[in-house]
């Protein structure tokens, strides 16, 4: 048994991942996921690594997935639990002394202009599903205060030495394939894996990401 340690985007949460977490422990596997302190304003990025190394505590062997905005803290959380792997969902890659808030202009990821937040994050996602995690995220996003985490230069300086794999999804608006491919190959220089789906292929495809991350587990 491999526990998945979830770590949700920036406006999300551990609401994001249920039906995920339904579909691993149903293949044998343990599940963390876990609210970030985003509504902390003095909380950095070390802050929210350890608020998920916490609670994995001993549990191994441990795979680390992290979405969006969360591709800054899930290699943190590598060099704090010596996990066994890392998967990048849909995620922003960081580069050291890189800050969140200033990767939106390095990386060179095209701006949208789509403002539809159901057409940009929730394209394939059932309305009413879509509906019910707005709500939810959005009464935790009130809260929420991420000044220190998103200027705070990324501390590591190089990437954890850790089994990664980034899983690009086809149908995302955000982070679209062709600037995804590039975004990859330039920070990690390595292929990412597809799959069809859109920013939030955990709602909208869970069964099918839950088979992706399980290949994904080191032999």
């Amino acid at each position: 048994m491999t526990t998945f340690a979830l770590i949700h985007g920036g406006g999300g949460s551990a609401f994001d991942w249920h039906l995920l977490e339904a579909e691993l422990r149903g293949r044998g596997h343990d599940t963390v996921a876990v609210d970030l302190p985003t509504s902390d304003p003095e909380a950095g990025l070390w802050d929210y690594a350890d608020a998920v190394a916490e609670k994995i505590g001993e549990r191994r062997p441990l795979v680390v997935v992290a979405h969006s905005w969360g591709g800054f803290v899930g290699p943190l959380v590598c060099a704090r639990t010596n996990a066994d792997a890392l998967v990048l969902l849909t995620a922003m890659i960081p580069s050291p002394g890189e800050a969140p808030d200033d990767w939106w202009e390095r990386s060179g990821r095209p701006s949208s202009t789509i403002d539809d937040e159901f057409e940009l994050y929730f394209n394939d996602v059932p309305r009413e599903l879509a509906r019910r995690v707005l709500d939810h995220d959005g009464a935790l996003a009130e809260k929420m205060n991420m000044e220190r985490a998103c200027r705070e230069p990324w501390p590591l300086p190089a990437w954890p030495d850790v089994p990664t794999r980034y899983l690009l999804c086809r149908d995302d608006r955000l982070f679209t394939p062709d600037f995804v491919r590039r975004h990859v190959r330039e920070r990690l220089g390595i292929t990412p894996d597809e799959m069809p789906g859109s920013h939030m292929a955990m709602l909208s495809r869970p069964a099918e990401l839950a088979d992706h991350l399980v290949r994904a587990l080191p032999a």
